[in-house]
């Protein structure tokens, strides 16, 4: 099993995007949501099996709670975990563009 975790910054206040709901979806269908933290930083506190699934950032109405315009209503990552690996999946975040990668 593996494990995952995300950090969200709001690339053009250069702050934590503390407060925004995400939403994990595991290959078989099964989802397990999540907030970031004052941080920015969330983290699924379960074993997950390896696979293709997909994190969604509602950076939609994150945005719009800080009465901000946004073109992305969501960012949706799709990405392969690995058995026995930890995954973080890091985005960076601004109302008009957004950059994620694999961190550590």
């Amino acid at each position: 099993m593996s494990s995952l975790s995300t950090h969200v910054l709001d690339a053009a206040l250069g702050r934590p995007a503390a407060g925004m709901d995400l939403l994990l979806t595991l290959e078989d269908g099964s989802t397990r949501p999540g907030r970031t933290n004052d941080d920015g930083r969330a983290r699924v506190d379960a074993d997950l099996p390896a696979g293709v699934h997909t994190v969604r950032f509602e950076t939609g109405a994150w945005f719009a709670g800080r009465r901000r315009a946004t073109f992305y209503p969501a960012v949706t990552v799709t990405f392969a975990m690995v058995e026995g690996e930890h995954h973080h999946v890091a985005l960076l975040l601004s109302p008009f563009s957004y950059t994620t990668y694999r961190g550590s």
